[in-house]
């Protein structure tokens, strides 16, 4: 008999986030409202494609706020900035507008409250990485960036009965676990992080990729290599006994990784586009003769709004907010505690 033909699984949910899509509309809405060049600060999410595409439409990027010329408009990205970057483009006369994913907002108002009480704050996190730097800088003088358990384990704080914990939103669930249990073992009174740190996107895809790695014997991650959450994912399948690789194209794709003509797994980081992830399931199909099943795990249907200074100039200029993207005209009228300022 001949062999069964392999499959494709393509993991559902994958891609873009609530956070990303809107992060891009409010760089998308804001060149229509004010025109181009937009500024952006840092790139608004972590993906090459999304960054080249808005690039080629009037936007700007850029992690140095002296290059913005003054009184032009600057976008926050969706991992957050630390105080001292909005006081930067106060103090120049700038036209911010804040593409902060809310739950990123979130931890910073964890922070904030944290600090406050005079409570010494473990941010798990990437210490290089932007979000966390951004969350850092909201309580400099309080907090201390925890990698490894082992920087857990030699972590030495003034009070260790006054200790709370805050994550990157975009971490390992499981590599934050361990941390974790670390610290509640050398400091008992340690108050935990809101159960949603790790925000729910990164959960779903973490959590699809271990399925997918019990039927797979390779995983395809489809993202940029900065970004943290696809990184994660290609750690998830690894550790649950798959081969993987992190790819940000179907160019990148080769063709050894399916001699084995069995399963394969494709999944997508919070920030890829989802064309990208068709030519890449292409690919494999053309090389492999897969056949393409969805793998749906939960379904998703978070949305964040858009920032209400950015609707009001787009009503006063009578730009309409669904034209050409009915993501934001979705969003529109949703509700979202914001961070005031």
């Amino acid at each position: 008999m001949p062999d069964p033909q392999p499959v494709l699984y393509l993991a559902a949910p994958r891609g873009f986030c609530a956070g990303v899509d809107r992060a891009i509309d409010v760089v998308e809405m804001a060149l229509r409202v004010y025109g181009p060049p937009v500024w952006v600060r840092h790139e608004i999410v972590h993906n090459r494609h999304v960054v080249d595409d808005l690039r080629r439409k009037g936007a700007v990027f850029t992690d140095d706020l002296a290059e913005v010329p003054a009184g032009s408009v600057v976008i926050f990205s969706a991992h957050g900035v630390s105080p001292a970057v909005r006081k930067e483009a106060e103090d120049r006369g700038l036209k911010a507008l804040d593409a902060t994913c809310p739950l990123v907002t979130k931890v910073h108002l964890e922070a904030l409250r944290h600090a406050k009480e005079g409570t010494t704050i473990v941010l798990v996190g990437h210490r290089h990485h932007v979000e966390v730097q951004g969350t850092l800088g909201e309580a400099p003088d309080s907090i201390v960036v925890v990698e490894t358990p082992a920087e857990a384990e030699a972590l030495v704080v003034p009070d260790p009965a006054k200790v709370a914990c805050i994550t990157q939103t975009t971490l390992s669930v499981d590599d934050c676990r361990a941390i974790l249990q670390v610290l509640k073992r050398r400091f008992p009174a340690i108050r935990e992080p809101a159960k949603d740190d790790i925000c729910y996107a990164t959960q779903n895809r973490q959590n699809a990729v271990k399925e997918l790695s019990r039927r797979c014997a390779a995983i395809l991650v489809v993202g940029a290599p900065a970004s943290s959450n696809a990184n994660r994912l290609v750690e998830v399948a690894k550790g649950a006994g798959a081969q993987a690789w992190l790819i940000e194209s179907a160019q990148d794709i080769r063709p050894e990784w399916l001699a084995g003509g069995g399963n394969v797994g494709v999944t997508a980081g919070a920030s890829t586009p989802e064309d990208i992830v068709q030519a890449c399931v292409e690919r494999v199909r053309e090389l492999g003769g897969h056949r393409v099943e969805e793998f749906r795990l939960v379904e998703e249907r978070v949305m964040f709004p858009l920032p209400g200074e950015l609707l009001s100039m787009a009503k006063e200029k009578g730009v309409e907010v669904g034209a050409g993207n009915e993501r934001a005209a979705a969003r529109a009228a949703v509700e979202f505690p914001a961070r005031h300022h």
